[in-house]
């Protein structure tokens, strides 16, 4: 499929829309009764650092909602108020948090069901409204809904249509992206969809193995069974790894991002040489600006003396699992939990999530004495709940006096 043909023609239809309907004034006094915090302000305001009793908080100088995240969220519910009546769906979660999700659901936003990774688009019908989420949609949904005579409205972040750019580009200069992402995350498969030729690596160690098999140290029946599910239809490693380009999904490491692009130039330099090496290796930046800021800001929380640290955000969230990442390297005693009811009041307790590992319950969470604790949220998380766990901090702090 030609994918920017098929862009042009949506984006030129009357049914289509990515705008939104109300002005930026209005949507941001939305979001704002909705979901800003005055506590978090006035944290903001003294230097990211609150103090109460025996509790100090430490705030990350950058976390929460981004841009992207906030015109997805507004313009998904001044839809509803625009369609009042009408049937809405979302092909996804608008943003991989519960408490924002659960509002939509209330203003009887439907969600497009999916079993064992396949949605089933057979309940919306012609006039239906549709909003397609901050992640985006592939682009053969958009064509489904499109075709089907539906009312688009597309929320998708302006950062991840730049990485659909990039590797259309690839495409069109017959580069095979190499998209560092998640497979089965709604942006990579997005991602993916307007590519031409691809292959996916979750992180450096599946890169490096990649680069070993480009320079003649690997075997193409372990490739093939390796990335299975993580490549293009007809995928030949022996064809399709002599020329690539780099790609990413926006909420990944980026420094890891970064490696992995110097290592494929590299690859590329070494088996080419670099009198060819434009023939055989194409880098752009598509590393999203909002989450490199949280990410650095994270690095430099981490360098402060803390003695636990919270991260906030949908468990399903990328980059909320790259923050807590950072704090894991770091080896700071950390929890990442989704919403504030995680955490016990009573029983100080928190049922939290450690990395790639299922929920657990941790007793005695807050320590006695003078404690210093770490926050930081996702790009999906609202201000209004970093509030939230911080009661709950304060609650525990003011219960457990020694």
């Amino acid at each position: 499929m030609d994918t920017q043909a098929f862009k042009r023609s949506l984006h030129h239809s009357n049914r289509y829309n990515r705008r939104g309907f109300e002005s930026p004034a209005k949507r941001a006094q939305a979001l704002e009764k909705a979901y800003q915090s005055n506590l978090i302000a006035s944290i903001r305001d003294n230097n990211y650092l609150f103090e109460h009793g025996r509790l100090q908080v430490k705030l990350a100088e950058a976390f929460g909602f981004c841009w992207g995240v906030e015109r997805a969220v507004a313009m998904a519910y001044e839809t509803r108020r625009h369609y009042p009546n009408e049937r809405i769906w979302i092909t996804n979660e608008i943003i991989h948090n519960p408490s924002v999700n659960d509002h939509l659901r209330n203003m009887n936003v439907k969600f497009i069901s999916a079993e064992k990774g396949i949605k089933d688009f057979s309940a919306v019908e012609k006039g239906d409204v549709v909003i397609l989420p901050a992640f985006g949609a592939t682009v053969q949904e958009m064509k489904l809904l499109h075709e089907r005579g539906c009312h688009i409205i597309d929320t998708t972040c302006p950062w991840v249509s730049k990485v659909w750019h990039t590797v259309e580009k690839h495409k069109k200069h017959e580069f095979t992206s190499i998209i560092h992402g998640k497979v089965k995350h709604e942006e990579t498969l997005a991602t993916s969809s307007f590519a031409g030729t691809y292959l996916v690596v979750l992180d450096l160690e599946e890169a490096e193995y990649v680069s070993n098999y480009i320079l003649g140290k690997g075997d193409r029946q372990d490739f093939l069974k390796k990335f299975s599910r993580a490549f293009s239809q007809g995928f030949d490693p022996d064809i399709d790894l002599q020329r690539l380009g780099v790609a990413n999904q926006t909420t990944m490491l980026k420094s890891e991002t970064e490696e992995i692009g110097r290592l494929f130039e590299k690859t590329m330099l070494s088996k080419y040489g670099p009198s060819v090496l434009n023939e055989h290796f194409l880098a752009f930046n598509t590393i999203c600006d909002a989450t490199e800021e949280r990410q650095d800001a994270m690095f430099s929380l981490v360098d402060e003396p803390l003695d636990l640290l919270v991260v906030i955000g949908g468990f399903n969230s990328s980059n909320t699992t790259h923050l807590q990442e950072i704090a894991i390297s770091r080896g700071i005693r950390s929890f990442h939990i989704d919403t504030p009811e995680r955490i016990g009041e009573l029983e100080n307790t928190i049922t939290h999530k450690p990395l790639g590992a299922e929920l657990q319950t941790e007793q005695d969470f807050l320590p006695s004495g003078e404690v210093s604790v770490g926050i930081t949220s996702g790009a999906s998380t609202p201000d209004r709940i970093v509030e939230d766990v911080i009661q709950k901090l304060i609650t525990l702090s003011e219960a457990k006096t020694h």
